[in-house]
């Protein structure tokens, strides 16, 4: 039966860190279920839930102290188990784009969370309007919707919300 650690990383963007940190996972035994990484500003981040054997976890987890120290990478680890789903739930994606303001991301996620709505991920980004140079701001969202909610009325109210907020938004099943 597999054991289940995630870990989350920061560190300089280095391909060569990622590399020996990779090696390391597979050569004690660690398979990478899943994972995320990234360059935000001039650091690199990774989040990975490794799966194995529970002498593998035990061994990453005693090594991740001393790798960190000689890779200068910032290592946070945690046991975990698989994501399990109760109930049935309709797998819906929302895009959003606006003018750049602060609070966004808090007042999409309050909506979210009063009509009790699971996000299973959340992506932000910034840009810059090829014409007017303004600030932009995109997100993306997966969700889950409880199967006896009505679509079409989260639906409205999400786009009644986001029209108020002079959000430009999109919500759709995920095919």
């Amino acid at each position: 039966m597999d054991n289940y650690l995630v870990v989350t990383a920061l560190c300089k963007n280095r391909p060569e860190d990622l590399e020996q940190f990779t090696r390391t996972i597979k050569e004690i035994g660690c398979s990478i279920s899943e994972s995320r990484m990234t360059v935000l500003g001039s650091e690199f981040c990774i989040q990975m839930m490794l799966s194995g054997p529970w002498d593998s976890i035990a061994k990453i987890e005693d090594l991740l102290p001393r790798l960190g120290d000689k890779l200068s990478i910032s290592f946070m680890a945690q046991r975990t188990a698989p994501a399990r789903m109760s109930g049935k739930l309709m797998p819906y994606a929302i895009d959003v784009v606006a003018v750049d303001r602060a609070g966004i991301v808090h007042d999409i996620v309050n909506f979210i969370h009063e009509n009790k709505i699971v996000i299973q991920e959340l992506q932000t980004n910034t840009y810059k309007a090829a014409t007017t140079g303004a600030t932009m701001f995109s997100l993306h969202l997966a969700i889950n919707i409880p199967a006896d909610f009505s679509i079409a009325g989260i639906r409205g109210d999400f786009m009644e919300f986001c029209d108020q907020l002079n959000l430009d938004a999109i919500m759709e099943p995920v095919k």
